[in-house]
């Protein structure tokens, strides 16, 4: 395992994922300064989450044709000016068209940092782990940030949102220039070779099994995490705040889910976190959509982040075994499917929303849950020698443990 690359790609994914989760941390701000409905703030979500898991598979396929590594700087600065502008702009379609700018942003950053990730990290399920977690670190700090800022500054206060990603662009250049200074050389195996020299066909039915599975957990996640602090506020009489509070502890639980899940896959191996992931979403969903009280919603949401955050990091490596002269293509379509495609559907469950409540969207996609549930325990598992599951690229910039 590659620490330094691992821990350097982690820190930009905790960066890139914090505008993210900005998108559903800003919809209760939008909806009481300017009076968006149900309606109108998916359809923000889509802006952001549906267009990204369009376009996150046509990154893949760049990444896997030719190394983009400059894709990851580019995808969270972009992420980061789209979520800034849509949080100043002065219009319902600005702000629209700034959410999709930052959906696109975010899709452009994952291919080429999740198989750099892989590259470092190989076979073990606790490095992809690691590096998910700080995605989903990065998705529970939005709230915390999109609260202090907005609620201290307004929303035209929301340019100071834009310093993490600019941070992290200075280390970025800082640190390749340092490395170079250093006479150390990145390496940048090709994903030509590893495509070359696959002894393992791509199983494209199995990929499309686990690609459904991974539908069946988006709409379910994107919709709990854009609604949840509305249906704390709304239907359970709670204040901004423990809304906030909520998101913030859904997405702690995500990433302790994620670590809790690299750990199981390396050691009971990967289909042991998929599954037992989903048997346990079904009922903590549950107790979420028809919680009496507060402190019954915040502990469903608490033990929902947990459950569904098992799987993921093992069903993006599972993803790219399926597809393994593919990886580029595997973990775009993946992460794309798993955090965005939900989006699709955001503007058809706001319209419910407005006319039935949150109860009812929240008790829908309990059903998809537990379809997602029906597929997951359909999923088999598949090993590749360690050679071959390391043969995606590894960012430009990436850093390696270098020797004083």
């Amino acid at each position: 395992m590659k620490r330094g690359q691992l821990a350097f790609l982690t820190g930009t994914h905790i960066v890139n994922d914090l505008y993210q989760g900005a998108v559903p941390a800003l919809l209760p701000f939008l909806m009481s300064q300017r009076h968006y409905s149900y309606t109108a703030v998916s359809g923000i979500a889509l802006a952001a989450s549906g267009l990204s898991s369009v376009v996150q598979p046509l990154f893949g396929l760049l990444v896997d044709r030719r190394h983009r590594g400059w894709l990851i700087p580019a995808g969270f600065l972009t992420a980061a000016a789209g979520i800034t502008g849509a949080a100043m702009a002065d219009s319902y379609p600005l702000t629209w068209l700034f959410a999709a700018l930052a959906g696109i942003g975010i899709a452009a950053y994952h291919p080429a940092a999740t198989n750099g990730a892989r590259a470092a990290g190989g076979q073990s399920q606790r490095a992809m782990s690691l590096f998910s977690v700080g995605g989903t670190l990065g998705a529970s700090l939005a709230p915390a940030l999109v609260t202090l800022v907005v609620g201290s500054y307004g929303l035209g206060g929301s340019w100071l949102l834009a310093v993490p990603a600019l941070v992290t662009a200075l280390l970025w250049a800082a640190q390749g220039r340092w490395l170079r200074h250093r006479g150390h050389t990145p390496a940048t195996p090709s994903t030509a070779r590893g495509a070359a020299t696959s002894t393992h066909r791509a199983d494209w039915r199995a990929f499309a099994r686990l690609a459904a599975t991974t539908v069946a957990w988006s709409i379910p996640y994107v919709t709990v995490t854009s609604m949840l602090a509305l249906h704390i506020q709304r239907d359970l009489h709670g204040s901004t705040g423990i809304g906030a509070t909520a998101l913030t502890l859904l997405t702690l639980a995500g990433a302790a889910g994620t670590l809790l899940g690299g750990w199981l896959g390396d050691r009971h191996g990967r289909m042991t976190p998929i599954r037992t992931g989903y048997l346990l979403a079904v009922p903590a969903l549950a107790a979420v959509a028809f919680a009496p009280s507060v402190a019954v919603a915040m502990a469903g949401a608490v033990a929902f982040g947990l459950a569904m955050f098992l799987p993921f990091a093992p069903q993006v490596t599972l993803a790219q075994d399926y597809l393994p002269t593919r990886p580029g293509t595997a973990s775009g379509l993946t992460l794309g499917l798993a955090m965005s495609v939900g989006g699709l559907a955001a503007p058809a469950l706001g319209r419910l929303a407005d006319a039935h409540g949150l109860r009812t969207v929240l008790a829908l996609v309990l059903g998809v849950l537990a379809v997602g549930l029906g597929s997951a325990l359909r999923l088999r598992d598949r090993v590749l020698p360690e050679a071959e599951a390391g043969a995606a690229p590894v960012p430009e910039r990436a850093p390696e443990p270098v020797s004083p």
